[in-house]
């Protein structure tokens, strides 16, 4: 009888023990699932971060003041294509909620929302609503950005003396720019100031894009007073070439006005010889820049190298009522010829040896309410262009410099990428060591085995 109570004894405390470990498992399953569900992390481990949502966006999401909703509209079927990118939007910030709604089922909801087409993604943002062209990081926060953002801002680009062609989708227009700042809550509009010399009171910023021909002097004049009376402006200034079918003019009056701001235009070519740019197919007249300031412009571009074709120096100086700050300079293998009559590249000992500041940013104190000026000048006009914008940071510093003097400097970051084009070129010879090796190298190599085991085991 003793037996059989301590047996019962024993298993009622085994009993016990099962029960005890059983909840615990089962306490410890459901806090992980809840952190899981709160906490969603992910690794990305592909070489591009491809699956890693941009400094921009995340510095957006981080900072929202306000309730986000992103609607994805499709079939049902195309939801977890989505769910890719825009979840990780969801798991940025608590005041940004994901809705996938069926737009077949939900055809009268879609119709008010706005839908016209399977795929759609809105941004709903208090009273505001924007759709992303597509379904791609690029497109999605370039939408909240818009939707965030109030107020109207237009950026002028002075046009009639041979700058770049804001319209143009040639190699040295300025195409793709243009549908790159509307993409970013801008408006474009050129301004042709020899039909009258002055600005629209609506131009936020103002961009000298190159020009080839002489700026009469009310056109220097009203570039002048928009800066001096609070307006921002982008001056890029050429090299004078001299050797070109089109030759480029000294444009001397706006080289003085740059100048008293206290930015000096050299009269010379920046020509890079470090030959990283050799690595990336570029030659010397395309210097490459990976040595920035400490200017918000770029301050988040540490991570980027930038290129800036047929580029001259500068020279930065405070003004009179200015503060000028430089942005980022070449290495010290870089060297600047005043040779500007010859296409022949050649280092000569009368050469200034690099690093050379190829771009500056100031502020103007205009002492009126409507707040200082704001200036940046770069010594290039086509490392914007159709052929040289998607090179290296181009992209990410133009829409910083834009959102510098604007005053949205909440904006500036290292925005979305495109998916990075990473296809094997090989040559014949390589196409043929592979094919004979798989095709035929392999299937060999496992008969020849597979023998050899029945030889020896016959």
């Amino acid at each position: 009888m003793a037996n059989t109570n301590w047996i019962k004894a024993r298993q009622t405390k085994f009993a016990a023990y099962t029960a005890v470990y059983v909840l615990i498992v089962l306490a410890v399953v459901g806090v992980l699932n809840f952190l899981a569900n709160r906490y969603n992390k992910t690794l990305d481990s592909t070489a591009n971060k491809q699956f890693t949502l941009s400094d921009q966006t995340v510095k957006i999401a981080k900072n929202l003041k306000q309730d986000v909703t992103i609607s994805y509209w499709d079939q049902p079927t195309q939801f977890q294509a989505a769910r890719d990118l825009l979840d990780r939007y969801k798991n940025l910030s608590s005041k940004i909620n994901v809705q996938y709604q069926d737009v077949e089922k939900n055809r009268t909801k879609a119709i008010a929302a706005g839908v016209t087409r399977r795929g759609a993604v809105l941004i709903d943002a208090g009273a505001k609503h924007e759709e992303a062209k597509s379904l791609s990081e690029e497109e999605v926060t370039g939408a909240l950005v818009r939707a965030l953002k109030t107020g109207q801002r237009l950026t002028c680009f002075v046009t009639g003396s041979g700058e770049h062609g804001l319209d143009d989708a040639d190699r040295g227009g300025y195409g793709q720019l243009k549908t790159l700042i509307e993409s970013n809550n801008y408006k474009t509009q050129s301004v042709n100031l020899l039909q009258k010399p002055a600005f629209p009171k609506e131009c936020t910023i103002v961009v000298v894009g190159g020009p080839t021909r002489d700026y009469l002097q009310p056109e220097v004049d009203a570039i002048k007073n928009f800066v001096e009376n609070g307006g921002r402006a982008i001056v890029m200034l050429d090299p004078p070439l001299k050797f070109a079918k089109q030759n480029t003019d000294e444009n001397a009056a706006l080289m003085n006005v740059v100048a008293s701001w206290g930015v000096t235009a050299d009269k010379n070519l920046v020509l890079d010889t470090s030959g990283v740019g050799q690595l990336y197919g570029l030659g010397p007249e395309i210097a490459l820049i990976s040595s920035y300031a400490t200017h918000p412009i770029v301050r988040e571009m540490k991570r980027l190298s930038a290129g800036f074709p047929i580029v001259r120096g500068l020279e930065v100086k405070n003004g009179e009522k200015t503060t000028v700050e430089k942005l980022f300079e070449t290495s010290d293998d870089a060297f600047a010829t005043s040779n500007l009559a010859s296409s022949e590249i050649k280092q000569s000992a009368s050469d200034k040896k690099g690093p050379f500041i190829l771009g500056a940013a100031g502020t103007y104190n205009s002492g009126k309410e409507a707040g200082s000026g704001r200036f940046v000048v770069v010594g290039s006009s086509s490392w914007v262009a159709n052929t040289y914008l998607r090179l290296a940071g181009n992209r990410d510093l133009f829409l910083n410099m834009m959102n510098w003097l604007s005053a949205d400097e909440d904006l500036i970051s290292i925005r979305p990428k495109e998916p990075e084009d990473r296809r094997l070129n090989m040559t014949r010879n390589q196409m043929a060591v592979v094919f004979y090796s798989s095709v035929l190298g392999i299937p060999l190599l496992i008969l020849f085995a597979g023998v050899s085991v029945w030889w020896k085991r016959r």
